[in-house]
């Protein structure tokens, strides 16, 4: 006679859990989490204050020498007749060179690579080299400049000039915008562009039409982020020769393009380097300056964005 009861086959065996050993290594898997998540607080709260400390100690010694004659005067060997008007007119110029040189090409470049070239291993290698670009350190591109556009085209730049610097640093940001444009179009569903060309519209009035209104919010942030990195370089400018002492202003010409010039990062770096601490308090002023060009570079960024997400 044979037994009724069930005899458990070799799939339940193979499922059979210890529960001691699965709720240990749920609680083991909750500990670990638990320490992930406060180094990650312990970090963020490092971060935040180093940034506070060094964010007070400049307000501490750059608000006191802010001042209507600060920005308005020349530098000067005596700190109380020292001032940052070429410095910053001189950012200002090269900031708008380098945003006429980099938005047409950077964005028509990213449109190109990412929209029109087929999926090749040409492609691939033209991808991999502008990722490389991004992080090349951006004294080489200095050097790039001073041999490019100061010594071989210097009929037309006239050497250390507006024009030398602005091509320089527009090479510096120029694989950022571009990585930033194919981002940006990247992220648009391609439903739309298969129902354009079901429409029988061709690549670029798909493009133009579709594509790039929505990716133009994601462009214009990278392409203003971008500027604001540029803005703050320091080792191309002085790679190519940038004088730090600029007791005039250039003119409002093509012909100021080909006139000597130095920025803010430069003239903050002559500060701090020398021993006086009257001039460590102007460079605390100058960097003042600096970020709240930033900042306002930034929140154009945002509102741009938010304007255009509309």
């Amino acid at each position: 006679m044979t037994s009724l009861s069930p005899q458990p086959s070799k799939m339940d065996k193979g499922w059979d859990i210890d529960q001691a050993s699965a709720l240990s290594a749920l609680s083991r898997r909750k500990l670990i989490d638990q320490i992930i998540k406060y180094l990650s607080l312990g970090a963020v709260i490092f971060s935040l204050s180093v940034l506070a400390i060094l964010l007070i100690d400049v307000l501490i010694d750059g608000l006191p020498v802010l001042s209507w004659s600060f920005l308005t005067s020349f530098p000067s060997r005596r700190p109380a007749d020292a001032g940052l008007v070429s410095a910053l007119v001189g950012t200002i110029w090269v900031m708008v060179l380098v945003a006429l040189f980099t938005f047409p090409i950077g964005v028509g470049a990213g449109i190109f690579l990412e929209e029109f070239v087929s999926d090749s291993w040409f492609a691939k290698v033209i991808e991999i080299n502008i990722s490389n670009l991004a992080g090349v350190p951006s004294i080489i591109y200095g050097l790039l400049g001073l041999q490019v556009f100061v010594r071989i085209m210097f009929p037309i730049t006239q050497g250390r000039s507006v024009l030398s610097g602005a091509l320089t640093l527009s090479l510096l940001v120029l694989p950022i915008v571009i990585i930033a444009t194919r981002e940006s179009l990247r992220a648009i569903p391609n439903s739309l562009r298969q129902a354009g060309y079901a429409l029988g519209a061709t690549r670029w009035q798909v493009v133009r039409a579709h594509i790039l209104p929505l990716a133009f919010p994601g462009i214009l942030t990278g392409v203003i982020l971008a500027l604001s990195r540029a803005i703050g370089e320091t080792a191309p400018l002085i790679t190519i020769g940038a004088l730090t002492y600029i007791p005039f202003l250039p003119e409002l010409s093509l012909r100021g393009l080909q006139s000597p010039f130095t920025v803010l990062p430069i003239q903050i770096f002559n500060w701090v380097s020398r021993p006086q601490p009257a001039f460590h308090a102007l460079a605390a002023g100058g960097i003042i300056v600096l970020m709240v060009i930033l900042l306002m570079m930034n929140s154009l960024a945002i509102y741009l964005r938010n304007r255009f997400q509309k």
